[in-house]
């Protein structure tokens, strides 16, 4: 049975077909129309083209909907009055969360209030992302922190703000990071001539025992959606992703520089010798969830990933005080994690702007739908009643101060999507609801 088995083009189909509230369908005024503006022309360009009564504009300042980049944002944002219903899918400093050396100085400056605050067992649950260090600036203690691991230790090098890991490499000496003791030397006053210019950098211990599938190692992407964060809203995707590595796992120090073992970014495996673009290297969330209940049962399953739910809340709540909120912006994160051999999760990354690019008909199929959920709940169009818990394949999992699954303990993530159901339910919806255009 190929690895790489995704669920069959025929649900997806019938899934799309079903989705409520595209195409004219789930009530829309037949009235309104709603101006967007893309800056990126991959699904999302589909997406948007495909709403009914959506119509793209050219025009730099007269939009109801803007699918920016971070440039936009960083560029042109602060400089324009926006109407109260216009809305943009990034918060000011996104950064926060997104980018590694800010992730990790958020989430260990949390996890310090909580001890002061004597809430220990709280605190010891930001146990979900590994001993990190910024180089050069922590290079000192990072060397204190690598002394009290044993030889052949490995570690992970990343850029701080590169993507589809570019950058990275593995190491288990310390003079494979010498080039950042050398810059630290010379921004605290050395006198010898500057040795040349280095990137900021984080490193971790790397998480050497991965859970595998066929011998390979892979990672989850998972799409997480906040409308606001005063109060913090949060919807989970329950759809995702599994990205697997080409070649079998090894620690073997002779694979030590072979991203196609240790990495499994998309970019990095689709260049790997033996690459079938048709099958791709993604399973869809939903059938890893079926292998690890097959093997493990239902409840191992659903306690892996509800502490995944749990891990991303307290990294939006980690980041909730320092985050600029608007009204106008919301922001979908691209959460990347990997799993154990012990079935625990861990944070790797969180991307403000996760590929949107599909590599297979399923991939491209999957991020449609979400992306038209995406629409759905951010809701230009004012259908929502505004009580919903389930908007396509977003759950509501946080709002207002309460983690909605810690009544059960259990996640809709990975679970079926009746859309038929939800297609039914917001046909019922009044067109341009309580909030629409009229």
């Amino acid at each position: 049975q190929d690895l790489f088995l995704e669920v069959s083009m025929s649900d997806r189909r019938r899934d799309r077909d079903d989705r409520p509230g595209t195409r004219g369908q789930g009530g829309h005024s037949k009235e309104a129309t709603y101006k967007y503006k893309s800056c990126l022309q991959n699904t999302i360009a589909d997406v948007l083209r495909s709403r009914a009564q959506w119509k793209e504009t050219e025009s730099d300042t007269d939009f109801d909907f803007i699918w920016a980049d971070k440039v936009w944002i960083q560029e042109s944002f602060d400089h324009m009055h926006l109407d109260d219903g216009v809305r943009v899918n990034h918060f000011r400093n996104f950064f926060e969360l997104t980018r590694k050396d800010l992730m990790v100085k958020n989430l260990k400056r949390t996890r310090k209030a909580l001890e002061r605050e004597g809430q220990t067992a709280e605190a010891a649950k930001y146990d979900f992302f590994p001993p990190t260090h910024v180089l050069p600036m922590d290079y000192q203690i990072f060397v204190e922190e690598f002394k009290k691991y044993p030889a052949k230790t490995m570690w992970i090098a990343k850029p701080i703000g590169s993507a589809q890991g570019k950058g990275i490499f593995l190491f288990n000496h310390l003079k494979d990071v010498a080039m950042w003791k050398k810059d630290l030397r010379y921004n605290q006053g050395a006198k010898e001539p500057p040795p040349p210019a280095v990137d900021a950098y984080v490193v971790s211990k790397y998480v050497d025992n991965p859970f595998l599938v066929g011998g390979k190692k892979f990672d989850l992407r998972l799409y997480v959606l906040v409308t606001s964060y005063s109060p913090l809203t949060v919807w989970m995707h329950r759809d995702g992703f599994a990205r697997f590595s080409k070649w079998r796992y090894t620690m073997n120090t002779a694979d030590l520089a072979n991203n196609f073992v240790h990495l499994t970014n998309v970019a990095i495996q689709k260049t790997a010798p033996g690459y079938d673009k048709e099958a791709g290297c993604k399973w869809q969330l939903r059938s890893l969830k079926l292998y690890i209940t097959s093997n493990y049962g239902r409840e191992v399953a659903n306690e892996l990933l509800y502490s995944i739910q749990m891990m991303i809340i307290r990294t939006l709540m980690a980041v909730q005080k320092v985050m600029i909120n608007d009204k106008h912006c919301f922001e979908l994160y691209g959460y990347d994690v990997l799993i154990d051999d012990q079935l625990k999760p861990w944070l790797l990354e969180v991307n403000a702007s996760p590929s949107l690019t599909a590599d297979t008909p399923s991939d491209y199929e999957m991020k449609e739908m979400m992306l038209s959920d995406l629409l759905d709940v951010i809701d230009i169009e004012g259908r929502r009643t505004g009580n919903e818990e389930q908007m396509g394949g977003f759950d509501l999992i946080y709002s207002g101060g309460v983690a909605r699954a810690d009544k059960t303990g259990s996640t809709n993530l990975g679970c079926y999507v009746n859309r038929s159901k939800l297609k039914r339910q917001q046909a019922k919806l009044k067109p341009g609801g309580a909030t629409g255009k009229k």
